[in-house]
């Protein structure tokens, strides 16, 4: 897990960090934006708290959702909110932490596997569903699952099915 950048001032940057963390992605509530990697920076200055937020997905339709969420958790430090919506430093799937990759995995969600170093376009597995490696089940552990989907409810996520327990299940993309 990438961890934000964290610099010295009036209030303590950590405890901003753990405002954050209590903040649950609205389209996967097990896990907060903190542990799904999206908080790039945060700057405390005298008067005023920015935060830096990377989203998973250009147009992701929970991001004004968020950047609410964000100012009226972090408002309540008494200082001036500012969300910076950045893609300066792009948002990998490398970048959830483990205790996020467990909460996925428990609430019934395939967590993304680690990326491959030296990919310019770490998608793409090859030339379609057949050559796309196995997601382990979230239920069963199993690897006999296949890739029913590649459109999920949202851009970040696809809808398998496990051979072995039969469940279907999303599959957080790797990115």
């Amino acid at each position: 897990m990438v961890m934000p950048a964290l610099r010295d001032a009036p209030v303590d940057p950590r405890d901003v960090l753990g405002a954050l963390d209590a903040i649950a992605d609205p389209e996967i509530p097990a896990v907060s934006i903190v542990e799904l990697g999206m908080i790039g920076s945060i700057d405390v200055e005298p008067a005023r708290i920015r935060v830096e937020l990377l989203p998973t997905f250009v147009g992701c339709p929970a991001l004004e959702v968020i950047r609410d969420a964000i100012s009226t958790e972090i408002g309540k430090f008494g200082f001036e909110v500012e969300v910076d919506v950045s893609f300066t430093t792009p948002w990998t799937s490398d970048r959830i932490s483990p205790a996020g990759r467990e909460k996925l995995r428990r609430s019934g969600f395939a967590p993304p596997p680690h990326l491959r170093g030296g990919r310019a376009l770490p998608m793409i597995d090859g030339g379609g569903p057949s050559t796309t490696p196995a997601v382990p089940c979230p239920y069963c552990g199993s690897v006999r699952t296949t890739l029913e989907n590649v459109f999920g409810p949202t851009q970040c996520r696809s809808i398998w099915h496990c051979a072995d327990c039969r469940q279907p299940f999303e599959a957080f993309k790797r990115i």
